[in-house]
């Protein structure tokens, strides 16, 4: 016990890289938003022999990019490498004030850190933050936009138990349909803001009788007028994407989505995620946590949230062609954590 306290006090070591991870299929959203390659940046912080690892995927909609992230990181590495990591939630206070304008960059560091602390704790994260691996969210599989036919093949490809279909098309019912008569499964749609409200209220009751469960951000982020009469007629429960990205839109939330979907990167982290789940849970609404398109070092961050979710979206690491560590199990959408300390993986770079 004295020489973990004595190596906690120790200064951190930071290294970073830029990767860039191939999908399988150009990936395509609302808006005709489309890559093939996902940029993200992947941080280590290391004390001695132990070493935890962080991800922040860049997104060109949010206007960050992993060269600003790298730019930032060489301003202020000395200042990043000198806190003494006592705890995970300090430090990321400091971080937070130490990059108040890059919220992902904060996310791979606050990452980064819980998977350094958890190694030297001998622990996995959700057993350090007091959860138990029992009954947890089934992770869908994400059908991006495409021609129907490329949309049908690629679910058939891959079976599985439940499908996230991206909408905000002029043909969103004929997909679902086309996709409904090839399987079973459960259905969760994501129309990225792609919808008007008076599209949203014709699409959502033909889209509850295909057999969705649930709707992601179905309008412009900032329509809360339009939300409002949407939350008030729908007969699926609506989730907010966009609409909640800080820790301060859990409220603006309220009684206009039934639920919020967490994303690390866009709140700044593993330690700012863990006070949305409460602040969310207080207010009687449903958690979500969703992938950006981590590899499975993002994506082991999402799993140990497991414990404390209601749905889960985090399958990068099935969309990908190359990944950048092993441990993160899925078995027909079952989640499981090969490792035994902090994030729960095996990282190679």
């Amino acid at each position: 016990m004295l020489f973990l306290v004595r190596t906690i006090q120790k200064n951190m070591i930071l290294n970073y890289w830029h990767k860039e991870l191939p999908f399988k299929y150009p990936f395509t959203i609302s808006h005709g938003r489309t890559k093939t390659h996902q940029p993200t940046l992947i941080v280590s912080l290391s004390i001695g022999n132990f070493i935890g690892f962080g991800e922040a995927p860049a997104i060109a909609y949010y206007h960050i990019t992993v060269e600003q992230m790298m730019a930032d990181l060489e301003l202020k590495i000395t200042m990043v490498e000198k806190f003494a990591l006592t705890d995970p939630e300090r430090y990321w206070h400091y971080l937070h004030h130490l990059f108040p304008q890059n919220p992902f960059l904060v996310c791979a560091l606050d990452m980064a850190a819980w998977d350094l602390f958890g190694k030297m704790k001998g622990k996995l994260l959700y057993d350090i933050w007091g959860t138990t691996w029992n009954e947890t969210a089934i992770c869908d599989y994400t059908i991006g936009i495409d021609s129907i036919d490329t949309m049908v093949r690629k679910m058939t490809e891959m079976p599985w138990p439940i499908y996230k279909i991206k909408l905000g098309t002029d043909q969103d019912i004929e997909i679902v349909k086309a996709l409904r008569q090839k399987t079973n499964a459960v259905f969760r749609v994501d129309a990225n803001a792609g919808w008007k409200l008076e599209e949203a209220l014709q699409k959502i009751p033909q889209l509850a009788e295909l057999g969705v469960e649930m709707i992601e951000q179905p309008l412009e982020k900032n329509n809360w007028e339009g939300m409002k009469i949407l939350f008030e007629q729908s007969v699926i429960p609506l989730y907010a994407d966009e609409s909640c990205v800080f820790e301060q839109d859990v409220a603006k939330c309220h009684n206009y989505f039934h639920g919020i979907n967490i994303k690390l990167t866009k709140c700044s982290g593993l330690t700012p995620a863990r006070r949305m789940i409460l602040e969310a849970r207080s207010l009687g609404m449903k958690v979500m946590m969703g992938s950006m398109n981590e590899s499975s070092i993002g994506s082991a961050a999402i799993a140990n949230f497991l414990p404390q979710i209601d749905l889960v979206d985090m399958d990068g690491p099935l969309l990908l062609k190359t990944d950048l560590a092993t441990g993160v199990i899925y078995q027909n959408g079952k989640v499981q954590l090969k490792g035994s300390a902090g994030l729960g993986i095996q990282v190679y770079l």
